[in-house]
């Protein structure tokens, strides 16, 4: 069964933000988001709106469709 979108977005902001080195207390400093609301995030509690997707991705350095592609 394919993933469903959301936990795609989950599991790339995730494999990006270790891609950098990057702890949660790190990213959401630099997208000016809460930790807490970034964890929740990352464990499917919460969904971003469209404008936070963007900070997160340009806080990444990656395009934001990066984070809704499938990994192979």
């Amino acid at each position: 069964m394919a993933n469903s979108t959301t936990e795609i977005f989950r599991n790339n902001l995730k494999m990006y933000r270790m891609k950098l080195n990057y702890t949660q207390e790190k990213l959401s400093e630099i997208c000016g988001i809460s930790t807490d609301y970034l964890s929740q995030i990352e464990r499917g509690k919460r969904t971003p709106s469209f404008k936070r997707i963007e900070l997160i991705a340009n806080a990444l350095n990656i395009d934001v469709y990066k984070l809704f592609m499938p990994t192979k």
